[in-house]
């Protein structure tokens, strides 16, 4: 199946149940703060994992206990995709295994 761009309509009803993320520009775009730079790199190590498994990246960005990405589909022009957002569930579901807020 094809990926499609969302409309903005599509991207603010999932935006609605993913507390935390938002739309920057044509990005969704999250931060999350962790105890220690170790936690922080974990979670980078594990997000990397997640992104390699569904062939879809975002920018990653490692902070002293800070970790901060965003996302979008460069094959549909740059545009928010459902694959955006399935890669943002992912990482939500595993952001408190690493104590991330």
């Amino acid at each position: 199946m094809p990926v499609e761009p969302l409309s903005q309509k599509e991207i603010e009803d999932r935006l609605a149940e993913l507390p935390g993320w938002s739309l920057d520009g044509d990005r969704l775009a999250r931060s999350y703060r962790l105890g220690t730079h170790f936690a922080a790199t974990a979670m980078v190590v594990h997000i990397a994992q997640v992104q390699e498994e569904l062939d879809h990246h975002s920018d990653l960005t490692l902070g002293y206990n800070t970790v901060s990405l965003t996302v979008n589909t460069h094959s549909v022009g740059g545009a928010v995709t459902e694959l955006d957002f399935e890669l943002a569930r992912k990482v939500e579901a595993l952001a408190p295994g690493h104590g991330a807020q």
